[in-house]
């Protein structure tokens, strides 16, 4: 268990050392390439001069040579190459190893947590809330049942009582007398107003029924 806590640490710094070596040797080989590219390019030029001076030997040493700069160019091309390559398996098994021990970890934690919360505890501990909350509910009903006198009423009873309510208030409302019609209009005739002279006779007819009234 120490091993491995404290090698972590050191194999992640060997890691990131071999990558760091890995890149500066892929800087100096890319530095050697184009030191190369320009001598090639420096030969060819020459022998275009001796070409154009009739020199036909000095002409293909110079080619010679460019063609040595070719071969030195693409050995470092493969030498780049390779540690390209090394550099990506390197980071893909640092990936690895990161990510193997992460979930060593979770595992770690996990099994930790399982022995912390036993299966026997969990049960108890639900048998526990529901023995709670029976308990509860038992307390609430104990609550809610009537006591004393209004024990004593009898539900059947109570709900005839309004039955028989209900239907007193309906009767009650069947035998209200009818809203009273409005009087029917008096007819006028067409002439106009009524003629005075039938005014003052039903005048005369009431006070002599009220003179006979008296008698």
């Amino acid at each position: 268990m120490f091993t491995r806590i404290f090698g972590k640490p050191k194999q992640e710094t060997n890691a990131l050392a071999t990558l760091d070596k890995l890149n500066e040797t892929l800087e100096m080989l890319e530095k050697k390439e184009k030191v190369l590219l320009k001598k090639a390019a420096a030969e060819v030029e020459r022998a275009k001069e001796f070409t154009r001076a009739k020199n036909k030997r000095a002409a293909i040493q110079c080619l010679k040579r460019k063609r040595l700069y070719e071969q030195q160019i693409e050995q470092l091309g493969n030498f780049q190459l390779r540690i390209h390559d090394q550099m990506i398996m390197l980071e893909g098994a640092k990936a690895t190893t990161e990510t193997v021990d992460a979930l060593r970890t979770g595992a770690a934690a996990m099994k930790a947590m399982q022995k912390a919360t036993n299966i026997d505890d969990v049960d108890k501990t639900m048998d526990e809330i529901n023995e709670q909350t029976e308990n509860m509910k038992q307390i609430q009903e104990a609550l809610s049942t009537p006591m004393g006198a209004a024990a004593d009423f009898d539900e059947d009873e109570l709900e005839a009582e309004l039955e028989e309510l209900e239907g007193a208030e309906l009767e009650e409302q069947l035998l209200q007398p009818a809203t009273t019609a409005p009087a029917a209009p008096v007819r006028v005739p067409a002439g106009g107003r009524q003629p005075a002279r039938k005014v003052e006779d039903d005048d005369d007819e009431l006070a002599e029924l009220q003179r006979e009234m008296a008698l």
